[in-house]
């Protein structure tokens, strides 16, 4: 669940940031994915495209604004700074796509991401959101979760708590065919120094090469991988 400062208009100003993220709409959708009142959202939104932080499109939809790439121009991030050190070995290693999934709230957010030079792959866009009911670094994420969470999701995820007690016990998790049919994928917590799990570093790829069980191949590399940023954290 995404955090509240305690102010208010903030915490609601923020809820209109991330709903437009996920996807461009206009005031009825946002109302509906924000849960706030017709009148604020769109209060909060005009004062946010005053400000550049939205902007709207040939639709009259609200979508990110330029305000926040300037922003984040001289903004660093720990975890993607390792991630730029230790995901090229592991491309290099597996030959196959690799990347590191980050949690936000009940969905999984791809925050890095490379791709093999040649050959059939598994192309997962930097941004892209993904669930967290299938895969295996949805896995991964959700076994060290809340357990709230936890229950809200497994009656939806095509695994269920026997599977995450088993990512817990092993350290890693697999899957065939769950997100993606005729792709395959292993996954590895990423921890942080106070040893809480932060990220899914992932290597994926066709079920072709990398077989239906492809953590007997790739778990001991995504799990050094997964240690070498734990490190540089």
């Amino acid at each position: 669940m995404r955090q509240h400062s305690g102010i208010g208009v903030l915490d609601k100003a923020v809820t209109v940031l991330y709903a437009v993220a996920e996807e461009p709409c206009g005031l009825n959708e946002l109302c509906a994915r924000t849960g706030l009142p017709r009148a604020t959202a769109h209060r909060l939104a005009v004062g946010l495209e005053v400000h550049r932080l939205l902007a709207r499109d040939n639709q009259g939809r609200w979508r990110p604004g330029p305000a926040l790439a300037e922003l984040a121009v001289g903004a660093t991030d720990p975890l993607l700074d390792a991630a730029g050190a230790v995901l090229p070995r592991l491309r290099e290693i597996t030959g196959e796509s690799v990347q590191l999934y980050a949690r936000d709230g009940h969905s999984r957010v791809c925050v890095a991401a490379l791709e093999p030079p040649v050959g059939l792959r598994d192309t997962v866009p930097v941004g892209s959101r993904l669930p967290l009911t299938a895969g295996s670094a949805a896995k991964v994420l959700l076994a060290w979760a809340d357990p709230e969470l936890q229950r809200d999701l497994l009656a939806e995820a095509v695994f269920g708590e026997r599977a995450l007690a088993e990512v817990r016990r092993r350290g890693w998790a697999q899957s065939a065919a769950e997100r993606a049919a005729g792709v395959a994928s292993v996954s590895a917590p990423v921890r942080d120094v106070s040893g809480a799990v932060v990220a899914a570093i992932s290597v994926s790829g066709p079920i072709d090469r990398m077989g239906r069980r492809p953590g007997a191949r790739w778990a001991a590399d995504l799990v050094a991988a997964a240690e070498a940023l734990q490190k540089r954290l």
